[in-house]
């Protein structure tokens, strides 16, 4: 039996909805595929093998290797996000107000997986509201995670700003409903409302298709964009205690002053987080983000 090329069994999903995902092939062919068996399935960004059907269906036999995954979980349910991403852009905007809380948990998540993240601020032509929204985001300017000030209605100023920081990568587009995420990603990739209107069709999700997550190829200098559904809550139980202590890399040099190596820095003895909180080194809303997610992940623990 002939054995098929790579390029003719390999392609990257574009899309995804439920169980049914868009594969793009190496030469840009299109394939609605579903994947066997009803295991775990596969993540927009995900490079699959499968199992041509037809002129434009397929079988998915498998996921091939990872770089990361980036997904939320409660105790009710995992949601993956997307496979594969070199850069998380969380949108936050002036108007309305953001929520630290999920902000804080989208970079923990983020710099658990190995993922670079850049916060996108919003609407920066609503005056009245900057100051304030710029002084939420200190503590995490701080860190050095880079923010960039847009309004995304200046469609030529948002791709001036945002397609060199693109190029070349995979990033996640995230951010709560409301925040004009929708309007960024047709200012960064124009093709993205006829995109949706093509991957919907061949989905066949109809006109909601609100739910589902897509990568677009962005214009010159390049890079691929993966939209995804606003959230209104961002639960990390799926994160083990090293996760998060990942997920706040200002604990790092602090923890060399831990007294005890499996310290969870919250009421220990000369723990070298807590004397970094109390001196002002460590942001006191930080440091409460990870005692709730925490405290959040030992509870969904003790259910089980």
């Amino acid at each position: 039996m002939q054995v098929g090329k790579d390029s003719d069994t390999e392609g990257r999903i574009i899309a995804a909805h439920g169980r049914h995902y868009m594969v793009e092939m190496a030469d840009g062919a299109l394939r609605q595929c579903y994947p066997r068996g009803k295991k775990t399935g596969p993540a927009v960004g995900d490079r699959v093998r499968i199992t041509p059907q037809g002129r434009d269906e397929g079988s998915i036999d498998a996921v091939l290797p990872r770089t990361n995954l980036l997904y939320r979980s409660d105790e009710m349910r995992t949601k993956q996000f997307a496979a594969n991403v070199d850069q998380l852009l969380i949108v936050v905007a002036v108007e309305p107000t953001f929520s630290d809380d999920l902000t804080g948990r989208a970079l923990a998540g983020a710099w658990s997986a190995g993922i670079k993240p850049l916060i996108v601020l919003n609407k920066t032509d609503l005056h009245a509201g900057l100051a304030a929204a710029r002084e939420r985001l200190a503590p995490v300017r701080a860190l050095g995670v880079p923010i960039i000030e847009l309004s995304a209605h200046d469609t030529h100023g948002a791709r001036e700003r945002l397609a060199p920081l693109l190029a070349g990568q995979v990033n996640l587009l995230l951010g709560q409903s409301g925040m004009g995420k929708s309007t960024l990603l047709n200012a960064l990739a124009p093709e993205a409302q006829a995109a949706t209107r093509e991957y919907s069709a061949a989905l066949d999700m109809g006109r909601h298709t609100t739910t589902s997550t897509r990568l677009y190829h962005l214009p010159a200098p390049g890079g691929d964009l993966i939209d995804s559904p606003g959230f209104q809550a961002f639960g990390l139980q799926h994160l083990t205690r090293e996760d998060i202590v990942r997920g706040f890399p200002e604990f790092l040099e602090p923890i060399e002053y831990c007294r005890f190596y499996n310290c969870s820095h919250r009421h220990e003895p000369g723990c070298g987080v807590v004397a970094a909180l109390q001196a002002g080194r460590i942001d006191a809303g930080r440091y409460a983000l990870y005692c709730r997610i925490l405290e959040e992940n030992e509870a969904g623990q003790q259910r089980y």
